[in-house]
């Protein structure tokens, strides 16, 4: 587990824990404030309430207050969360009626080597568009070939598989014939090449 992820575990306990004070606070400020007056009076607490009923109304207010500004935190929250997904599908849709030949190709890739995951290179430009579009997502696992540059793991995004069928990248209904099969493998990216050669020389 790295510092980030137990930064934010502290930091969600400490809110939590908060919240449950907040929580308590405003539970004692108005059972003190609604409690009937002979029932204070048999826990001893009629004349603590009656001097110090304006701190006890104020720590109330101030808790709803905190509870209030929660509830306005979190569905801003999920409104921002919203936009910003349907930004994404948006550019999602608007890219796959765009697709480029050699970005048609980088996808079929997936389904040629019947793979979720691919090595592909990071500087290359239908990788780049991809991604910056939302399609492919990058995972990690970044690699340096003296000859063909910097690498990464990238997946196809979980909102363009929705779009991604093969109509939109022209692969054949069915089992491909022998011609079909021939279009696509001189169809496929140049680098595919180059990254098995990359991985060669870094053996």
């Amino acid at each position: 587990m790295n510092k980030v992820e137990v930064t934010k575990i502290v930091k969600n306990n400490n809110k939590r824990h908060f919240a449950n004070v907040m929580l308590w606070s405003v539970i004692a400020c108005a059972s003190l404030l609604f409690i009937p007056q002979h029932i204070l009076q048999k826990l001893a607490l009629a004349e603590f309430v009656s001097q110090n009923s304006h701190f006890i109304g104020l720590g109330m207010l101030v808790g709803i207050a905190y509870f209030l500004s929660q509830m306005l935190s979190f569905f801003a929250d999920e409104s921002i969360a919203y936009l910003k997904e349907k930004k994404v599908t948006e550019n999602i849709e608007s890219k796959v009626q765009l697709l480029d030949p050699s970005e048609r190709a980088l996808l079929r890739e997936f389904f040629l080597q019947g793979a979720t995951i691919l090595t592909l290179p990071q500087n290359e430009l239908a990788v780049k568009n991809l991604v910056a579009t939302n399609i492919l997502e990058m995972l990690g696992n970044e690699r340096h070939y003296a000859i063909q540059g910097p690498t990464a793991e990238y997946k196809i995004s979980m909102q363009a598989r929705h779009y991604l069928n093969r109509d939109v990248l022209r692969l054949p209904s069915g089992e491909p014939s022998q011609e079909e099969m021939t279009y696509l493998m001189k169809a496929r990216p140049q680098f595919i090449n180059g990254l098995v050669q990359a991985r060669k020389h870094a053996a």
